[in-house]
């Protein structure tokens, strides 16, 4: 075996002699210079303490930080470059900090718990959304009383014009944080309600969506919780599955159009309709392109639906025309889906994806009066391991095989249904192309469904008082900083400084608020010595 060992060592070292870096990174002036530069670009950053006029979130749903570096290589490799060099439109945000994810009763949470502590400002229990801890999980009573409002309805209140756009169905719990409080995060639509919770008058989230708090520019999927039970959808009429399930009869989508009399309102469900929406001259937008969730961007028929980016700007070309600002949330929802499914490639292509449209975000704001900020609820049970060398594909094989004589992906689940053991031994994978977008990697552990990671979250931001997200700090208080930048919510300690951007283009109390009142004034030899670790052991 240590013949054998040696072997495979002196043939890595001859092949990384070969895939080694350019010659300029051979050269110690190519690192000290780009150290340098960065350095400089540090020390000279300033403050910045404006208002922010608008703000705009961009969650990525279980992008953990495993999941932004290996989406980084993905999206140089996409661009025929080695990838670990590449710099996302979301590395260039300046602050940086780490977010705690834990829930109240969980050591590791969902993304409701999450979504009401970073939208919120309040942590909660397990599968509860907008509602305080005090609330238990599917016990419609113990809603009552325990609600609790969101950075969205605070923004809404202090004049802002406010929006959603997600790649998930509108109901979902990282938009529904927004705007629904609810003991079950699972209460999509009223079919959805279960007796005790009907009995207790409990009202399901999508009916939340017209009545808690009148949102500008809803953008996703979920036509199915909005029309009547047997309802044909408008792009599968035939599919059953995608009928209408609401047991009240109601038809939200024509109440909606309803309550805007007076306003410029718009309904679309399909990509030539939403295109032909002219921002100048619509109030209110309601997007829903599919009867649940939005296709993987990597699945998505680009002339039935818009991408990511696309959505964003039309989102922000509606509300920026708000002389008093705006808020969005834009969520890359369903990264955390194809983690769930141990399907790599979807998930890092909705990661590249969300990113695109972080800088077209970017492109129509203006730094001085908006703050950006990225960051994610939660992480997965996801792994970047093994020893593969400089500008594999990030879904390829290591090259080294494990001690069983088989590959392994350098990308891989603790969990999920990746876990396939036949005759004691791993399928063997030196055959399949793993870079396709059906590979489901391996796992550790076998479950139908991967689960959530419980690691800190990173968060990025960019912006006036951007740099209150340094450090370390709980979830909750990702709302609370959002207000204070913007002045909008209990803090109005920020609400006296102002300052007159550069010109450029397109760059009421609640008792159980958490925001009070409205305000009142607007690496070569480090890989070859851990190959020898490894090997010679």
């Amino acid at each position: 075996m240590f013949g054998v060992r040696v072997s495979v060592l002196c043939y890595l070292l001859a092949l990384a002699s070969m895939t080694s870096g350019t010659a300029e990174e051979e050269n110690p002036e190519f690192w000290r210079s780009s150290a340098q530069n960065t350095l400089r670009s540090a020390l000279g950053r300033t403050l910045n303490t404006n208002v922010a006029k608008n703000i705009v979130l961009f969650l990525g749903d279980g992008m953990g930080v495993t999941t932004i570096t290996a989406a980084r290589i993905l999206k140089g490799q996409l661009q025929k470059r080695s990838g670990e060099e590449t710099v996302m439109n979301m590395d260039t945000f300046p602050y940086v900090g780490l977010a705690k994810v834990y829930s109240v009763d969980f050591q590791i949470p969902d993304s409701a718990a999450t979504a009401t502590a970073y939208l919120c400002g309040v942590k909660t229990n397990l599968n509860t959304v907008g509602v305080s801890a005090a609330a238990r999980n599917g016990v419609c009573r113990s809603q009552k009383g325990n609600e609790v409002t969101s950075i969205l309805k605070w923004a809404k209140d202090a004049g802002k014009s406010v929006g959603i756009v997600t790649t998930t169905r509108v109901q979902h719990a990282t938009p529904a944080a927004t705007y629904a409080h609810s003991a079950s995060r699972t209460w999509y639509g009223d079919a959805d309600l279960p007796a005790s919770a009907v009995a207790e008058g409990c009202m399901d989230i999508a009916s939340q969506l017209l009545r808690n708090t009148d949102i500008d520019v809803i953008i996703g999927g979920g036509r199915k919780y909005m029309t009547p039970k047997g309802f044909p959808d408008p792009e599968y009429p035939e599919d059953l599955s995608a009928q209408g399930q609401r047991k009240d009869n109601r038809n939200l989508i024509d109440e909606w159009l309803s309550m805007k009399e007076g306003k410029v309102a718009r309904y679309v469900w399909n990509k030539a309709d939403f295109d032909a929406v002219d921002p100048e001259k619509t109030d209110y937008l309601m997007a829903l392109f599919e009867p649940g969730d939005l296709r993987f961007d990597a699945e998505r028929d680009h002339s039935m639906d818009p991408s990511i980016s696309e959505t964003t700007e039309k989102a922000i070309q509606i509300l920026r025309k708000n002389p008093k600002g705006f808020f969005l949330l834009v969520e890359g929802g369903r990264i955390d889906q194809g983690h769930h499914d141990s399907r790599a490639s979807m998930a890092l292509h909705e990661a590249v994806a969300l990113d695109e449209a972080v800088a077209r975000g970017l492109e129509l704001t203006n730094e001085e009066e908006t703050l950006t900020v990225v960051t994610a609820d939660h992480s997965h049970a996801f792994t970047f391991n093994g020893y593969p060398f400089r500008g594999n594909s990030i879904l390829g094989k290591s090259p080294i095989f494990a001690s069983d004589f088989l590959p392994y992906t350098t990308l891989m689940y603790g969990n999920g249904p990746g876990h396939k053991i036949i005759n004691n031994k791993r399928p063997d994978i030196r055959k399949v192309d793993t870079a396709d977008k059906d590979y489901v990697q391996q796992s550790a552990v076998p479950l139908g469904s991967e689960t959530h990671g419980g690691e800190d979250v990173a968060l990025l931001a960019r912006g006036p008082m951007a740099h209150l997200f340094q450090g370390v700090y709980e979830q909750n208080y990702i709302a609370h900083a959002m207000a204070y930048a913007a002045c909008v919510g209990a803090n109005q300690e920020h609400c006296g400084v102002t300052a007159e951007p550069p010109k450029m283009g397109y760059t009421t109390s609640d008792p159980r608020s958490s925001a009070p009142d409205t305000p009142l004034c607007a690496m070569t030899t480090v890989m070859l010595s851990a190959l020898m670790s490894v090997l010679l052991h």
